[in-house]
């Protein structure tokens, strides 16, 4: 059963060849040359042999033909801007030219690159006829013996089967050269990917980095800082107590350091390259709850627990809680009695967990608000904390809010997942 040709590509522009370095250039030519000229000496040492025909006519038509194949050779820097009309010029030359024939070569190949149905057929179809010219014109000038119409249909054929060869080395170029440009689009394609996505990991860590930074120094510092402004406006100070709060600023400057480290360890354990040390202590959870209430109370912010909601009534069911979620929770708690400590200093915190496992665990925070801020001035816990917390939420597949609620107490809540 016949099968249809392939229809030619939708009309646009064509693949445009790579430019040519001078020896790609010359080479070309001088194959193109040195094959016309191997041809013409035959032909021309062939008729000129011939003992029938008119010597005068003889040396014109070897004259014409090396002229007609000169001609030839000057169109070839034609053929990438129009390749299609530069063939056909050069295979309509070869009707009276065997010289030209190198350079049609050339031609026809530099066209079925383009890989172009159409076009091949066009050029194809020329090169047949001049072929059929020329050997009605040989052959009455011929030194062999002229075998009529076999010989004619013998060259002919000869001459398809060598067309048939140049379109099908122009396409194979045309495919290898579309396949190199494909592969490299896509290597530049995925090197832009690679750099996209390694621009993207590094904001990640960059982010990462800065929330748990912000997570561990700004309860620390903040605490110094307190504890420290207080020691300098309180004049009524015996030597014993300026001695203990300093030791208390210290020994909190010290824990500053020690969750710093801990933050540096958790960040190189993520390369595999790095092998923990027993330095490096694992994330405060919310086992660690009571030392970070008590740290509050001590820096002027009371903090009271409310674990009713909780199974059983107490803490203890917490054990069962996954340590991300654990660890996030312990986070936010933390960032919630930093803000009010910052914001609403000496006002209570009502601190509150509830939930069961297999729902959600809920932790609030809630603290009264001084009147200027509950009219409207600022927001105490508004800043970039509560967005990193916001994000540690929503990494685990829970949710936060915080605001000011109608009994004028600024709150903090996060839901967090809780397998059973």
């Amino acid at each position: 059963m016949p099968v249809d040709p392939a229809p030619d590509p939708a009309p646009g522009p064509a693949l445009a060849p790579p430019r040519l370095g001078p020896w790609s250039r010359t080479w070309r030519y001088l194959v193109a040359v040195g094959a016309g000229l191997v041809i013409w000496v035959f032909v021309a040492s062939d008729v000129t042999g011939s003992p029938v025909a008119d010597e005068g006519l003889v040396g014109a038509m070897v004259l014409l033909d090396l002229l007609l194949g000169v001609v030839a050779v000057g169109l070839l820097p034609l053929r990438r801007r129009h390749p299609l009309l530069t063939a056909v010029l050069i295979a309509a030359l070869t009707s009276l030219s065997s010289f030209a024939v190198g350079a049609g070569m050339l031609a026809l190949v530099s066209l079925a690159t383009r890989r172009r149905w159409r076009e091949v057929a066009v050029a194809g179809a020329v090169w047949a006829l001049a072929t059929v010219a020329y050997e009605l014109t040989y052959q009455g000038t011929s030194a062999s013996e002229d075998l009529g119409v076999p010989l004619l249909l013998l060259a002919i054929g000869l001459s398809l089967l060598f067309l048939g060869l140049l379109v099908a080395t122009g396409f194979y170029i045309g495919a290898r050269r579309e396949l190199l440009q494909t592969l490299r689009l896509r290597a530049e394609a995925a090197e832009r990917a690679q750099e996209s996505r390694a621009a993207e990991a590094r904001q990640a860590e960059r982010t990462r980095i800065a929330r748990e930074m912000h997570d561990v120094l700004a309860h620390r510092i903040s605490l110094v800082a307190m504890q420290a402004g207080g020691l300098a406006y309180r004049e009524d100070l015996t030597r014993a107590q300026i001695t203990a709060s300093a030791e208390t600023i210290r020994d909190s400057a010290h824990r500053a350091l020690g969750e710093l480290r801990e933050v540096l360890g958790v960040l190189r354990a993520d390369d595999e390259t790095v092998v923990p040390t027993e330095h490096e202590a694992p994330q405060p959870t919310l086992a660690e709850l009571p030392a970070l209430l008590a740290d509050a109370d001590e820096a002027g912010t009371p903090a009271r627990l409310d674990v009713s909601g909780l199974p059983g009534g107490d803490r203890s069911a917490l054990a069962a809680l996954p340590e991300t979620a654990s660890r996030t929770a312990f986070r936010v708690l933390q960032e919630a009695l930093t803000n009010a400590r910052k914001h609403a200093p000496g006002q209570e915190v009502r601190v509150r967990l509830a939930g069961t496992p297999g729902e959600r665990l809920l932790v609030e925070a809630r603290n009264a608000v001084p009147v200027g801020v509950a009219a409207g001035v600022t927001a105490p816990g508004a800043g970039l904390g509560l967005i990193g917390a916001a994000e540690r939420a929503e990494l685990l597949g829970g949710s936060l809010e915080h605001g000011i609620e109608q009994d004028g107490r600024f709150a903090v809540r996060v839901w967090l997942p809780w397998p059973s």
